[in-house]
């Protein structure tokens, strides 16, 4: 992966991560954003990027930057999506098969498509046919437009079986995020946590001493909602 370019589409919180992630590895980085710029953090990662070449602990100089959403499709060796689901209605630029036939045909016939975000941002049978007519390389995905994943879906094609991976939504859960006991750092940890509190009355009727309990409202006193 070192030196090849990577498009991030979506920079928000998982977005920004990623980015963290790539440039460990030494890549460039394209990314686009349909609503929000974070510049600051770009500018950081940038500098870091520079510092690592100045000190000889990278070869070559990387670059990361801003671009329109074409651009990222044609300049990327890897494409990873960490867009929300939008459909048209709910925003002047909507996320709803943002991947399609169209778009496909702009990324590498060498490139990897990569999708975590949300099923329907990738139209699956766009992408099964753009694998088979080896208009992209690859394609990874752990969401899907129906889910749980029909067994007549186009991407569990054998065809393309060798060319397109497909999991559970959990592909980014190391051991430790989903066994740790600790419930700052493990969902095993934060999920017990949650019911000792509940169980054992540790809230004492504050709810802001239950940060593991996500309805929180269920736990109020009678008559104060």
């Amino acid at each position: 992966m070192t030196g090849k370019t990577i498009a991030v589409i979506g920079t928000g919180r998982i977005g920004l991560a990623m980015i963290k992630k790539c440039s460990g590895f030494d890549m460039n980085i394209l990314c686009y954003d349909p609503a929000y710029h974070n510049d600051k953090y770009i500018a950081a990662i940038q500098e870091l990027m520079d510092l690592r070449h100045a000190r000889g602990i990278q070869q070559d100089k990387t670059w990361i930057k801003y671009v329109e959403f074409e651009e990222a499709l044609r300049g990327a060796d890897y494409v990873t999506i960490h867009v929300p689901l939008l459909r048209e209605g709910e925003t002047d630029k909507p996320t709803y098969h943002l991947i399609n036939e169209k778009t496909l045909k702009l990324m590498k016939p060498t490139a990897y498509l990569v999708n975590s975000s949300r099923g329907p941002v990738v139209d699956e049978s766009a992408l099964a046919k753009a694998l088979k007519e080896n208009v992209i390389a690859g394609a990874a995905l752990d969401v899907f437009e129906k889910e749980p994943l029909p067994s007549d879906s186009p991407l569990l094609d054998p065809e393309i079986a060798d060319r397109c991976r497909v999991f559970h939504h959990f592909a980014s859960g190391a051991r430790i995020t989903r066994l740790s006991v600790d419930p700052d750092k493990g969902m095993a940890g934060r999920t017990v946590q949650g019911l000792i509190d509940v169980l054992e009355g540790n809230y004492g009727g504050d709810r802001t001493k239950m940060p593991y309990v996500v309805n929180k409202e269920a736990f109020a006193p009678k008559g104060s909602e």
